[in-house]
């Protein structure tokens, strides 16, 4: 039989419209290194799913492959020295460092220990690892005030003097994050924020209730100096709660104090599982949903943590906005954007730095006059110090004399070779 095919205008030969692909991640804007900064944050906020920004607000934010985001772990350690990521100087534990009572060394000394931890990164990336203690935001210094000897965390911070940590933390701060107009070496991370100095066992449910003066007087002053004087991009809020909330939760020390008073315009991270206490430790929230919102809504950007998770959740049941995912995001993505990882290689000034740059001649020279000025003498005159000049051997006496752990304390990496 014979058919005829009748072809009816607008019906059988239209067809319909086919879809552009997708821009190759290179092309989108916030990828574009002259774009303004802040216009490349909200182009890659913009871009991003609930679920795909909520994944980046937990510490081991995964890669987002079609928008060319590589998988970033903000967890890094860095207190006397690279931590927890092999070789590298040490130098003397925090309360040594501060016994120096000198802020050109400790400024020498961040300087070293950020350029170490480029070398690193730089080394890892080369060999497409992007692990835990790989990346280039360091939760450190600790700043918290040490004036009972029964803390046993005592020994990570630069001890009771407000005045003296304050100064230590801003040229710690200046020296880790570096003096580039436009980048930053690494991104130090005060902690912990605030009024945390034990007692330990109960940090999960201590509740601070301080005078408004002791806050003013002992615990604030070295965080303002830090953030203010210092620049610090990020900071770490507590487990404990100060007057009956949380501080991860605390409107009044990340919203009144932080970013209104101070001007911080940084990230704030929780330490590890705050967020959980919240609702296990503390009960302010009836569960990790309600702990998430919670956080987030007082100014908590990032979740040492899986926490942030439930905000998708949280977001849809109505228990935090949208717009309040979106600022934290914000403050995360223009992290990474000024430490470069968006960038060309040969536009980061940082990205150049050498393997061979990590634990060097010249670096453990520093290390050992570091070791030399954090040792402390009590004078007293016609007894046993000073001691006299025909001594030649000193025992030195005790469980811990010669124990390596004890020595390095926590927070540490591995020595290549005693100093001598």
């Amino acid at each position: 039989p014979l058919v005829i095919a009748v072809a009816l205008p607008g019906l059988a030969c239209a067809r319909p419209p086919v879809a552009p692909p997708p821009p190759a991640p290179a092309a989108l804007p916030f990828m574009n290194p002259d774009l303004p900064l802040a216009q490349r944050v909200a182009d890659v906020v913009g871009r991003m799913t609930l679920e795909e920004k909520a994944g980046q607000m937990g510490y081991a934010a995964p890669a987002i492959p079609r928008l060319g985001i590589p998988a970033y772990n903000w967890w890094n350690e860095a207190l006397h020295g690279v931590a927890r990521a092999g070789r590298a100087t040490v130098f003397p534990q925090a309360i040594g460092l501060a016994a120096t009572w000198d802020r050109d060394l400790m400024l020498r000394v961040a300087t070293t220990i950020s350029v170490e931890a480029r070398a690193k990164h730089n080394e890892s990336l080369r060999e497409g690892s992007r692990g835990i203690y790989e990346g280039l935001t360091f939760w450190s210094p600790n700043i918290n005030i040490f004036r009972d000897p029964r803390w046993g965390r005592g020994m990570e911070t630069y001890g009771e003097d407000p005045y003296l940590v304050g100064q230590l933390a801003v040229q710690f701060v200046r020296g880790m994050q570096g003096d580039d107009p436009r980048y930053l070496r690494t991104i130090a991370t005060p902690k912990h924020f605030d009024v945390h100095s034990g007692p330990e066992p109960d940090r999960h449910t201590f509740d601070a209730v301080v005078s408004r003066h002791d806050l003013s007087d002992t615990s604030l002053p070295q965080f303002e100096a830090a953030i203010v004087d210092g620049g610090a991009g990020s900071i770490m809020c507590a487990y404990n709660a100060v007057y009956g909330d949380p501080a991860c939760a605390s409107h009044l020390l990340l919203g009144d104090i932080l970013r209104t008073q101070w001007h911080f315009a940084g990230y704030v991270v929780s330490d590890c599982g705050a967020i959980s206490e919240v609702y296990e430790g503390h009960h302010a929230a009836p569960d990790e949903t309600h702990a998430a919102a919670l956080t987030l809504r007082a100014g908590t950007d990032l979740a040492c943590g899986s926490e942030y998770d439930r905000l998708p959740q949280a977001v849809r049941a109505g228990l935090v906005s949208e717009a309040a995912v979106d600022t934290a995001v914000a403050r995360l993505f223009r992290a990474r954007f000024r430490l470069g990882m968006f960038d060309p290689p040969a536009r980061v000034p940082y990205a150049a730095i050498p393997p061979d740059s990590n634990d060097s001649p010249a670096h453990r020279a520093l290390a050992r006059e570091a070791a030399v000025k954090s040792i402390v003498l009590l004078r007293n005159e016609g007894a046993l110090l000073p001691l006299k000049a025909g001594v030649r051997r000193i025992a030195v006496i005790g469980p811990d004399a010669d124990n390596l752990d004890a020595l390095v304390a926590n927070y540490h990496d591995s020595a290549a070779a005693a100093v001598k």
